[in-house]
């Protein structure tokens, strides 16, 4: 196998295991408070990703005091922030509709760069930013009650504290590597998640479906889908990378049918083809790019 091929192959691997948090988080929804299930979450993962970072043996950088700053803000937004939301929000929407709202994070990201780094927008985000909105509106129009509704904007949410956390990740003077990044990350969300977990009560020990869930999160999307992601991004361009994030939106509606049992009608169908369609043309290679 090829090395592109093998980044290929890590690539997919790395976002079907980003779909399935949606799956994870609608197993959580309404059985574990959501501050708690993100404690749990990253409780379980730390142990993991510590023994990883000793492995490597890297040294760590030293982070001037804006750097530490915005660690702590990602992981306020990035960890936590997309984590809780995402469990409220599945408490109220079915797990494909989630699916495709997760699936705009691309074109979501595109216009952060624009509004708050200035960034000029291209065509390619114009049109990936419109065929997100469609694919947005297309589970909208179906929803019922407000009820739904409430789901969407937490899920959204979730997307929007995402977008923050990539906008922040650029503006690190010093960047970390995968597995120090994703170390950070988890140790923080701990710390930040713990006081608003104890707050929502006692914990009371997970039925075997929650725990089962809780440490598949963890373990399978926070520490290998990380390094998944990194391995096969080291192997490909950046554009062809970025073509691969549209995996983690179908793995989601895909497993939501099949794990879940919930229908597929329409809109979920025009939601995702929408979305699915705006992460391409956003990962297309622009004319100065393809000319070299």
């Amino acid at each position: 196998m090829s090395r592109r091929a093998q980044g290929y192959l890590l690539l997919s691997l790395a976002m079907m295991t980003v779909g399935t948090t949606v799956i994870a988080s609608k197993v959580l929804a309404g059985s574990v408070p959501p501050f708690q299930a993100t404690a749990l979450r990253f409780a379980l993962a730390l142990p993991v990703l510590l023994w990883l970072l000793r492995r490597q043996g890297a040294a760590w950088p030293r982070l001037g005091a804006g750097d530490r700053v915005l660690l702590v803000l990602q992981a306020a937004a990035g960890s936590v922030g997309y984590t809780v939301l995402l469990v409220m929000g599945l408490a109220h929407l079915p797990a494909a509709d989630a699916g495709v709202i997760i699936g705009t994070l691309p074109a979501v990201s595109a216009l952060f760069s624009v509004l708050v780094l200035g960034e000029r927008p291209g065509l390619r985000q114009v049109v990936s930013v419109a065929l997100a909105t469609l694919g947005v509106m297309a589970v909208a129009w179906k929803a019922s009650g407000p009820s739904s509704g409430f789901g969407m904007l937490c899920v959204f949410g979730a997307v929007l504290c995402e977008s923050a956390f990539i906008l922040l990740n650029k503006r690190m003077r010093q960047p970390l590597g995968a597995v120090q990044q994703a170390t950070a990350m988890v140790l923080l969300g701990l710390l930040v998640s713990a006081p608003a977990a104890l707050l929502e009560g006692p914990l009371a020990w997970p039925a075997p479906a929650s725990l089962g869930a809780l440490a598949w999160y963890a373990w399978v999307p926070t520490a290998a889908g990380f390094l998944l992601w990194y391995a096969g991004s080291s192997r490909v361009s950046g554009g062809e990378a970025a073509t691969f994030t549209a995996v983690a939106p179908l793995t989601a509606v895909a497993l939501a049918a099949v794990l879940l049992g919930e229908p597929l009608g329409l809109s979920q169908g025009l939601g995702i083809g929408a979305v699915v369609l705006a992460i391409l043309v956003l990962a297309m290679p622009s004319r100065s790019t393809a000319s070299r």
